[in-house]
C-alpha cells in the first residue's frame, strides 16, 4: 500500500468519497428534514470549512511553500501560525467540513459512513507521509509543533 502514499491529492479523494456519498445515500430515503435546513447546515459547514482551507493556503503562499500534497518532500517552510495553531492540517479539516456539508444535504446516514473512510485515508495515505517529511526537514522543530497541535483538531 506504500504506492498509494502522497500519490492521490487529497481534493481527488474528497471528490471520490462525495460520488460515493451521493450513491450511498440514493440506497435509502432520505430523513425528513426540510430543504432549507439541510441548506442551511450544508452552508455554515462550508463558511466554517472555508475558514480553515483559505487561511491556510495563504500561509502556504506567503511563507512561500509548497500546496503540492503530491510531494511532502518539496517543503521550503514549516506553518505554525493562523489556522496552524489549532490544525496541523487545516485544509483537510476543511475538506472532511465540505464532505460533512455534502451529507447533511443529502440528509441520508449512509453518506456519514465515508467519513470515516476519508479521514482513515487522508491519515495513511497522506498526512504520514507528510510528517514523515516534516521531521525529516525541520526535526526538533517539527516535532514540538507536533506535541502543541493535534493532527485534526
Amino acid at each position: 500500500m506504500a504506492s498509494l502514499e502522497a500519490r492521490v491529492p487529497p481534493p481527488v479523494v474528497a471528490l471520490a468519497c462525495g460520488l460515493l456519498m451521493w450513491l450511498a445515500s440514493s440506497a435509502v430515503a432520505p430523513l425528513a428534514v426540510p430543504f432549507g435546513v439541510r441548506v442551511g447546515v450544508a452552508v455554515v459547514l462550508v463558511c466554517v470549512g472555508l475558514s480553515f482551507g483559505v487561511p491556510a493556503m495563504r500561509s502556504f503562499v506567503r511563507e512561500r511553500t509548497t500546496m503540492n500534497p503530491t510531494k511532502p518532500e518539496a517543503v521550503s517552510s514549516l506553518v505554525t501560525g493562523g489556522v496552524f495553531r489549532f490544525t496541523r492540517n487545516p485544509m483537510y479539516v476543511s475538506l472532511l467540513l465540505y464532505l460533512l456539508a455534502w451529507a447533511a444535504y443529502l440528509s441520508a446516514w449512509p453518506a456519514l459512513l465515508l467519513l470515516p473512510v476519508f479521514v482513515a485515508y487522508i491519515n495513511e495515505f497522506q498526512i504520514k507521509p507528510e510528517e514523515r517529511a516534516l521531521a525529516a526537514r525541520f526535526g526538533a522543530e517539527y516535532a514540538s509543533y507536533q506535541a502543541r497541535v493535534r493532527r485534526w483538531l
